[in-house]
């Protein structure tokens, strides 16, 4: 199926956005990359920030409906197996070859003024991933869900962020460990059968 013109513009943006830099690369850049032009690319989107703003909602779309998959295929159908399985879904993440850390958090950096569009984008999918965290924590009877998420987010972000700067092959195996405490902490006992 052939992508639309559109939908280019938000790979392409998406590609080099993340890998150099939502400034560091320029319109002409994105649009010689694309194979388009600026006629062409204001058709479709008013700004390069506009062209921002849905390269982050197509992410955030396609990245919680991933990770909840990840999560269901490493951790089964259970909510305490999906939770446990959140640092397993992290080390995938890490190994990936152009792992650039965490999409969100970059353009947090770059756009670091909190009523900005762009940083509140990027503020709405790190609640919404807590969301996510929390809605499991509640179904595996976390003794309380919101710290269990809050705590876990926060260990997920530190995980990005720290693998992304130090590229510590031990990164994720420390977060696990901080993970497994959360989750004697919070988590009723397991019983294996």
């Amino acid at each position: 199926m052939a992508v639309s013109t559109r939908e280019r513009l938000i790979r392409t943006g998406a590609d080099l956005f993340y890998r150099d830099g939502f400034h560091a690369v320029g319109l002409d850049r994105l649009l010689d990359t694309a194979g388009v032009t600026k006629t062409t690319f204001y058709n479709h989107f008013e700004s390069k920030e506009q062209l921002i703003l849905m390269v982050l909602h197509e992410h955030d779309r396609w990245w919680r409906n991933e990770f909840a998959e990840r999560l269901k295929r490493s951790g089964g159908a259970d909510a305490d197996g999906q939770l446990r399985a959140v640092f397993d879904v992290l080390d995938g993440m890490l190994a990936e070859r152009d792992f650039n850390g965490c999409i969100f958090v970059n353009v947090a950096a770059e756009f670091p003024i909190p009523h900005d569009p762009v940083h509140l984008a990027a503020a709405d999918h790190k609640r919404q991933m807590e969301l996510i965290l929390r809605d499991l924590a509640l179904r595996a009877g976390a003794s309380d869900p919101v710290a269990l998420a809050e705590e876990l987010a926060i260990i997920m972000e530190g995980t990005y962020v720290t693998h992304q700067v130090t590229r510590n092959a031990h990164t994720s195996r420390i977060a696990r460990r901080l993970g497994e405490s959360l989750f004697g902490k919070y988590l009723p006992t397991r019983v294996d059968s």
